[in-house]
């Protein structure tokens, strides 16, 4: 057994704890179950619409070619 196998009973068995991307149902759902929960709002770039992501990735892609 690795020892990353071997590392997970014991991770089972301990207090579980959810970081929470986007959905705040899913966050709320857990919190109501006692579930510690680190919620983060997120959302994909330019609304997942993939042509407005690439252009405002060549624009960051600019920005950071100026600092």
């Amino acid at each position: 057994m690795s020892e990353a196998a071997s590392r997970v009973p014991a991770l089972l068995a301990g207090e579980l704890r959810v970081v929470n991307l986007g959905l705040q149902a899913f966050a709320s759902d857990l919190e109501r179950r006692g579930v510690a929960v680190l919620h983060v709002a997120w959302s994909p770039p330019a609304g997942g619409d993939l042509k407005r992501a690439a252009l405002l990735a060549a624009l960051d892609d600019e920005e950071d070619a100026d600092a």
